[in-house]
């Protein structure tokens, strides 16, 4: 049962990810400045290569929304739309 904002917080998400060879997550969810945000740091000092879905992502503050999905979350992640990831796989 997950307790904290990440999704990684309290859980054994890591572990089952690493168990699966799991290398590479897509990101998305509500809400950007919370479960997106604290997912992608730790999953991002985890080492795992990150993409968030920037129009599969919502916040009730647009402005601090696009400050993360244009300025913070690039740091740490490749951010593409969804037909941008569709059309990837």
């Amino acid at each position: 049962m997950k307790h904290r904002v990440s999704a990684f917080a309290g859980t054994e998400l890591d572990l089952i990810l690493r168990a699966h060879d799991v290398d590479t997550l897509v990101l998305f969810g509500i809400a950007t400045s919370g479960v997106v945000l604290s997912t992608l740091l730790h999953a991002a000092d985890a080492d795992y290569r990150l993409f968030v879905v920037k129009d599969c992502c919502a916040d009730l503050d647009l402005d601090l929304h696009t400050t993360l999905v244009d300025k913070v979350f690039p740091r740490q992640a490749t951010v593409l739309s969804a037909s941008e990831i569709l059309s990837a796989v």
